[in-house]
């Protein structure tokens, strides 16, 4: 709570002092001119649209899955670091570029960052900037589509050859299918199976129940006795002595003691099957036509009924989410619970046909539907804390992982400032705000509020997201949030982290209500108490931060509404299932709204070649270049993981966050301002910095290890990618230091004379 109270203290200061400064003095905002949204109004891209209902267009697209996931996965550090640099980040830097991108690009007819570099630099500058752009943008998207295909989609996580499960005595294996082919059969284990990864490691207990796919008959090969396997029904009508007396028979004819009729060592080839959240993806998928329908009433059924088409829409969007309860084992779970593969081709799908469509049609009421829960969310998350006041259980510096770890490689400098960009300081705004938000502008004075306002609660996110992944204790932080692949690697790191920072024991004062919450609560259970709490849903070994964070926004939720005596387990899955919503949609609208942005870029790039491909309204135009943008972080997704994606994609956006901070600082000199240069300079050196390092750190130590681990074309590809990228923002902004000079030069030659 104290945390809370005072990071909302600090942002108020900024946005009341700092972005009045900047409106007035920096930018010279001026509702005299008139905006490129009113001057060429087009009623597709160009568009004057209401204060607040921009907002939420614009807090959507640039709240995506970065201030959520960034300091959940930083919190291996511990959480001091992230805090600070959420903070300090957004009010010095981030907001600012974001507020000062906008208004250059409203200057500029609303044209993107590319446009803007022509402007103020010539042609070879913006075609430099337009290349460096474009990769950016695909790497982003790919970073952020991810998160959605990692917390929604199936996979089989390979588990190591020789690994042993003792199935606890008395428990019962379940044969749940067999594989199309008939070479393999799924079982599902019961909780308590004790696990051991490899000869010579302590083995460990899985509080959950977890299915396993084997070679076919291997069950039965491996002396497992048929007692145990569900597929002899007679069995649960055997006494416990029956039983007993059974197995010893059944191990003496085998030559094997009892306790080996319930361990299984796996072969090579196996693997953990976790299925897809058919509950989570029916919500989403519910929330495209709510969009399209809440689009039409504002703009053809009942024009200009905002409130109206407001209030349906959050009331449909809350049914969704209800309705999605009687998805999983009904006769419409198959259609919902994707595998990687399919939750990866509906999202290209959907990034597709939303750049495509007329931008009120979907791309904006959606992105204003989604504010109203995004910023309600943060709201009651936000008073959850203060009421709950949970525990920060992960510590405020671990030590054991700050050179890395599980969630992120790579030593706390320069790396925390990777893992926590959106909600600091992101690059990727920038294409916003000069992508669709500065084409619907009504009034210069709106350029305020929406550009470093909406950073600010942006910001409020990624402090309200570290506080409910450090109310984890850290066994149930890292269970979840290790890839059941990557266990053995890290098990005994993951033991003296709990043994240093382990859930302390109840305090003396619990019986005072407002301690007394979180006691009882998600922090107290194990994994498989967890599961059973959130619906069923397979949580171990869910990398990437979403699920994680929804557990932790559960654990608050929970407690706060306990302290207020709302209390049941029928309500913890409802719970757990909104936050997967709402972080869906946070990262949703962001892959709309980024995938346009990319269309646009390519289109003024493919311009210079073929004029057509410069109108935004061509059609061919606009669908040859949504489906470059789309195909291009589609195949980044399907050839990476969340270890190398999202570092790239920390360095990507950083760098591009530069450029824009150049950018704007060169705007600042050719308009005869720069004696105000110094509040994008000095964020700007400070992120070449960090990013900078972190660039080279990758290229030169990450990526290579990548290749020798035999995943050669995931790591050329990603050196290369990152390579070009920090080749060409470099190229420019040697550029604008050379403009920068120039000005300078002529200034001084001119009071001389």
């Amino acid at each position: 709570m104290p945390v809370m109270l005072g990071v909302l203290v600090i942002l108020a200061l900024a946005y009341r002092y700092y972005s009045a400064f900047l409106a007035a003095k920096v930018a010279a905002l001026d509702d005299s001119r008139i905006t490129p949204a009113v001057r060429l109004n087009d009623g597709q891209n160009y568009h004057p649209t209401n204060r607040w209902v921009l907002f939420g267009h614009h807090f959507a697209a640039i709240s995506g899955a970065g201030p959520l996931i960034g300091p959940v996965l930083a919190i291996q550090y511990g959480y001091m670091p992230g805090l600070i640099w959420l903070v300090v980040g957004v009010c010095l830097a981030g907001a600012v570029q974001d507020m000062l991108v906008l208004a250059a690009s409203v200057r500029r007819d609303g044209k993107s960052l590319a446009e803007i570099a022509r402007h103020e630099l010539g042609k070879p500058a913006a075609v430099v900037a337009s290349l460096a752009i474009l990769f950016i943008v695909v790497i982003a998207l790919a970073g952020l589509g991810f998160v959605v295909v990692k917390a929604l989609g199936g996979e089989e996580a390979k588990l190591p050859a020789g690994m042993t499960i003792a199935v606890p005595e008395g428990m019962l294996l379940r044969r749940v299918a067999g594989a199309d082919d008939g070479k393999a059969e799924i079982y599902e284990l019961p909780a308590g199976c004790s696990v051991q990864y490899s000869a010579g490691q302590d083995a460990i207990r899985r509080s959950e129940p977890f299915r396993v796919k084997v070679p076919s008959g291997f069950v039965s090969d491996a002396g497992i006795s048929q007692l145990i396997d569900t597929r002899n029904t007679d069995v649960k009508f055997f006494s416990p002595e029956d039983r007993q007396r059974l197995m010893k028979s059944e191990a003496e004819k085998k030559g094997v003691t009892v306790a080996d009729l319930h361990r299984l060592t796996l072969p090579p080839g196996c693997t953990q099957v976790v299925p897809g959240s058919s509950w989570g993806t029916f919500t989403i998928a519910c929330t495209i036509p709510i969009a399209l329908l809440v689009g039409l009433w504002m703009y053809r059924i009942r024009p200009g009924r905002v409130v109206e088409a407001s209030l349906m829409g959050g009331f449909l969007v809350l049914a969704a989410t209800v309705g999605g309860a009687e998805i999983p084992g009904s006769k419409l779970e198959p259609f919902f619970s994707l595998t990687r593969e399919q939750t990866l081709l509906a999202l290209c799908v959907y990034g597709f046909i939303a750049a495509v469509l007329p931008v009120w049609l979907l791309l904006g009421p959606r992105d204003y539907l989604s504010s109203f829960l995004k910023i309600g969310t943060v709201g009651l998350l936000i008073a959850s804390v203060i009421v709950a006041n949970p525990p920060l259980q992960a510590p405020e510096l671990n030590e054991t992982f700050i050179n890395g770890g599980p969630t992120f490689g790579g030593n706390i400098f320069p790396f925390v400032f990777i893992c926590v960009m959106c909600g600091a300081v992101s690059g990727f705004h920038s294409l916003v705000s000069s992508g669709t938000t500065p084409k619907m502008i009504e009034k210069e004075s709106h350029v305020r509020g929406i550009g470093y306002g909406a950073m600010l609660i942006e910001s409020l996110v990624g402090v309200t997201a570290l506080i409910a992944a450090a109310s984890l204790p850290p066994d149930l932080y890292y269970d979840i949030n290790i890839a059941i692949g990557d266990a053995p690697k890290w098990q005994e790191k993951v033991n003296e982290i709990n043994a240093k920072y382990g859930v302390p024991k109840p305090p003396a004062e619990a019986n005072d209500p407002l301690h007394a919450a979180g006691v009882g609560g998600l922090t107290h259970l194990d994994l498989g108490k967890v599961e059973e709490k959130v619906g069923g849903e397979s949580l171990r070994g869910r990398t990437g931060g979403a699920v994680t964070l929804a557990v932790g926004m559960s654990v608050i939720f929970e407690d706060a509404f306990r302290w207020l005596g709302v209390t049941g387990d029928w309500l913890l899955k409802y719970w757990y299932h909104f936050a997967i919503m709402f972080e869906a949609l946070f990262i949703l609208t962001t892959i709309d709204a980024g995938t346009r942005i990319g269309r646009f870029l390519l289109q003024e790039t493919l311009g210079r070649v073929y004029a057509p491909f410069g109108r935004p309204d061509w059609l061919p135009g606009s669908i040859l270049a949504s489906g470059v943008i789309t195909s291009g972080w589609g195949f980044l997704i399907s050839t990476g993981s969340i270890d190398t994606i999202w570092p790239m994609f920390g360095v990507a956006n950083q760098l591009l966050a530069v450029l824009a901070l150049a950018l704007v600082t060169t705007w600042l000199v050719n308009t005869g301002r720069g004696r105000y240069a110094w509040v994008t300079l000095l964020p700007m050196l400070f992120v070449v910095s960090t990013t900078m390092t972190a660039g080279t750190q990758l290229v030169t130590v990450r990526f290579p290890k990548m290749i020798a681990d035999g995943r050669a074309t995931a790591g050329y590809l990603n050196m290369g990618l990152t390579l070009f990228v920090m080749c060409t923002v470099c190229a420019v902004v040697l550029w604008c230091a050379a403009r920068w000079v120039g000005v300078a030069a002529g200034m001084l030659a001119t009071r001389k004379e």
